[in-house]
Formats: C-alpha cells, sequence, structure tokens
C-alpha cells in the first residue's frame, strides 16, 4: 500500500498493530502523548484533515475548531457521543465508526452481567475465598435466567444479538424503540409500560442527548424490587443517582454496570453493594474484537484518504 505521507492527528490510546498501520500510511500525530501540544498544532493544524480517536475521548473543542480544515474524523468504537456531530455535520466534516464487528462482544458482555447478577457470580467467589463455604456451609440460593422476561432498550445491532444469545435460555423478549421493527419479539412503544412488564431491562441504545437518563426513578420503580437492571450502553443513559437510590432503598433488586456517568469514577454506594457486579467498561475489550474493531477504524481513513469513500459513516453522516 503506498504511503499517503498526510499528517493524521491520533487522540487517545492506540494499539501498536494500529499506530503501524497508520504510520505506514500517513505521518502520524500523537496528540495524547505529545509533550508540547501548541507547538505540534502551530506546525501541523493547518495540514491535519484526518483525525483519529475513539468514543470516550473524542475530539475537544478547541482542537476541532483549530483544525480548519479537517475533512474526516474516523472513531474507533461504536459509540461516538464525545464527537460534536452538529458541528461536524455543518463543516461538512465526515464521521466514521465502528459498528457490528463489536456487536456480538458487547451482547456476550450484557449476557455474562445477567448469568452474573442472577446466579450471584461475585457472591457465592467471594463467600468461597473468604472461607465460609466450609466454616458456614452452602451459600443462600441465586435465580434461574431461564425463561425470564427481559426488555431490551434498543434494538440496533448489539440489542438484537443480545435478544438472539437469550434465546438459548427461553426468555420471553421484548423491546422499546421509537418504531416497531420486523422482529419476533413484543414491541413497547412506552419505556415505564415494558419495565412493568419485564423481570430484566437491558441497555443497548447509544448515548447522547436523545437518550439522556431514558432510566429514571419511574423506569427503575417500574422494574421493581426484583427487578434487574443490565447497562453496557452508555452510563448517561441511566440517571445514576436515582439508580443508587433505587438499589439502596431496595426499589431494584440488582444491576449488572458495564459503563458509569463519570467514568472511570465510580459512585462509592454502587461499590458497596453487594447486589451489584461492575465491569470497567470492557463490553468489547477482548483481542479478536479490539482488533477488528482498530482495522476498520485505519480502513475507513485509508478508504476516504484514497477513494473518497469510507465503509461506515455514522448515521448522520450517512449518505
Amino acid at each position: 500500500r503506498r504511503r499517503l505521507m498526510e499528517p493524521v492527528l491520533l487522540i487517545g490510546p492506540a494499539s501498536q498493530p494500529m499506530r503501524e498501520r497508520l504510520a505506514g500510511s500517513f505521518h502520524l500525530l500523537d496528540w495524547s502523548n505529545c509533550s508540547d501540544r501548541d507547538a505540534l498544532m502551530a506546525s501541523h493544524a493547518a495540514d491535519i484533515r484526518y483525525v483519529v480517536t475513539n468514543g470516550h475521548d473524542g475530539v475537544p473543542a478547541p482542537v476541532m475548531a483549530a483544525l480548519g480544515n479537517l475533512r474526516m474524523i474516523s472513531c474507533n468504537g461504536v459509540g461516538y457521543d464525545a464527537i460534536d456531530i452538529a458541528t461536524a455535520l455543518e463543516r461538512r466534516i465526515l464521521v466514521t465508526h465502528t459498528p457490528g464487528v463489536l456487536s456480538g462482544e458487547v451482547a456476550t458482555t450484557a449476557i455474562m452481567l445477567v448469568l452474573a447478577c442472577l446466579r450471584n457470580l461475585v457472591i457465592d467467589d467471594a463467600y468461597l475465598r473468604s472461607g465460609r463455604w466450609a466454616r458456614d456451609g452452602n451459600p443462600p440460593l441465586s435465580r434461574s435466567v431461564d425463561g425470564r422476561r427481559v426488555g431490551i432498550l434498543g434494538l440496533g445491532r448489539i440489542g438484537r444479538a443480545t435478544a438472539e444469545r437469550l434465546l438459548a435460555f427461553e426468555c420471553k423478549i421484548a423491546y422499546h424503540s421509537p418504531q416497531a421493527r420486523d422482529v419476533p419479539y413484543r414491541h413497547y412503544q412506552d419505556l415505564v409500560e415494558m419495565a412493568h412488564a419485564v423481570e430484566i431491562l437491558i441497555c443497548t441504545v447509544p448515548g447522547g442527548p436523545a437518550t439522556h437518563h431514558l432510566i429514571n426513578r419511574d423506569v427503575l420503580d417500574a422494574l421493581g424490587s426484583d427487578g434487574t437492571l443490565i447497562n453496557v450502553s452508555r452510563g448517561s443513559v441511566v440517571d445514576e443517582p436515582a439508580l443508587v437510590a433505587a438499589l439502596s432503598e431496595g426499589r431494584l433488586g440488582r444491576a449488572g454496570l458495564d459503563v458509569f456517568a463519570s467514568e472511570p469514577n465510580v459512585p462509592q454506594p454502587l461499590l458497596d453493594m453487594p447486589n451489584v457486579v461492575l465491569l470497567p467498561h470492557v463490553g468489547s475489550a477482548t483481542v479478536e474484537t479490539r482488533a477488528r474493531m482498530d482495522d476498520l477504524t485505519v480502513d475507513n481513513l485509508i478508504a476516504f484518504a484514497t477513494r473518497g469513500e469510507v465503509l461506515t459513516p455514522v448515521p448522520e453522516c450517512s449518505g
């Protein structure tokens, strides 16, 4: 593949193979590890047409404003709420992300959290390690996943992959979305109504203003004292103080969370609760899936730089 030599600004961490692919085709400028960012921008801002970032770091507003000739942002991740899409559209900057290649992995993480919550995985592990099994006998019984009523908030790629995995447990699937889909699951127009009808609620919607605090006190109360909330989407989807209160007061039974409102900071009450399973935003964090995400991130960039087209634009930039 020919070396394009154009500068590309890398914001946030990147694997060594991804760095090597970028450096093989572009002049790689590493924003996050640069000791003098002012000098970097003074030397290169006018020439930078491409940015590679991720769903957490995005593109800081001052950086985006300084890149007057920016044409494309390639985001490593399906979520892109840290990128100012409105400004990108206004400036005709194309934004891509990496859907599809991580859907199955995130869905598997959702199932893992469901199993861990209902089958007391973390509690029972701690029970054995502490010596209580030998000292006190068998731990309390857990709950079965089989045949549960499960509601999915958002039935996109990840939501559908999650539903397909739940069918192995003979779960009864419902979903909430603005429009009904051509799927064999029950559609609920009203999220609170669905929460009343299910035992497990799984969040798989994108982040951003449209989904901010969709999971609020009304939804949590509808889910109830024996209900389970699973969130593998974005922390902003859940009203975190309302969630902490519902769990603390026994109005919600349990929760499995991979994402949080202010990562990597997690409220202390969640850390202290035995009925909560916590993961450090690792829904897609396997060697295999991250390699596919890295490849698609670079493939989008090279496709745009060489042919003026991309493989996976964000919905706002489709067409």
